[in-house]
């Protein structure tokens, strides 16, 4: 079985430096992720992009509060898909929702047209949507590659069972990235129990090595 995939969360070129020395296989790079996850800036994106060898994701995000985005926000959020393509980055990672709590469908269509050739993500606004199994369809559809979840509970390893069900769903379409209190700690026990090989954290030290061993199984 292939080893597990890990993607380190930071919001700092030295949390992208320490991401790219601990050996992890993708960096989210971020602004302010004690609110959530912000669009980070033109200069620590083009830093990063000049700095490490892994592959980066930007998380475009325009501001704090709900995913239900009007006009304005788009334009924010397209300003700054174009940025991280111009930096030259892997990926960007967005999502955008109905007022009713659905993917909306029109706005990702607009931003992802915006970002070939960078691979796109679904954040974890996909945790705010009751019927994740109805809704991770429409994101296949749409050719996300990847969806950020913790499968609708605070924590991954609470989700453990809609994880599991997600990947059951996904069958490789999409990738089902498990994200949400991911520790060295408990991140054995979180893929045995969802079945997951797609793992996002903050606490990234030591997570290639605790995650290794499930290689082997």
């Amino acid at each position: 079985m292939p080893p597990v995939f890990i993607e380190a969360a930071v919001e700092s070129i030295g949390g992208a430096l320490a991401a790219d020395a601990e050996g992890v296989d993708r960096i989210e790079l971020c602004g302010s992720l004690h609110d959530g996850g912000l669009t980070p800036s033109a200069g620590l994106i083009r830093r990063a992009r000049e700095s490490v060898t892994k592959p980066i994701h930007v998380f475009i995000r325009p501001r704090t509060g709900n995913f239900v985005y009007d006009r304005h926000d788009v334009a924010v959020m397209l300003g700054d898909i174009d940025d991280a393509g111009t930096a030259g980055v892997a990926g960007v990672v967005f999502g955008a929702l109905t007022a009713d709590g659905r993917i909306d469908r029109a706005i990702m269509s607009a931003l992802i047209a915006a970002a070939p050739p960078m691979t796109v993500g679904f954040h974890r606004a996909f945790d705010q949507i009751s019927d994740q199994s109805s809704a991770l369809e429409p994101l296949i559809d749409l050719g996300i590659a990847v969806v950020l979840t913790s499968g609708g509970a605070a924590l991954a390893l609470d989700g453990a069972p809609r994880l599991r069900q997600l990947v059951d769903q996904a069958r490789g379409r999409i990738d089902i990235l498990a994200g949400g209190g991911v520790t060295p700690s408990n991140v054995v026990e979180l893929v045995e129990r969802s079945g997951v090989r797609h793992v996002h954290g903050k606490a990234f030290a030591g997570l290639r090595a605790a995650a290794q061993p499930t290689s082997h199984r």
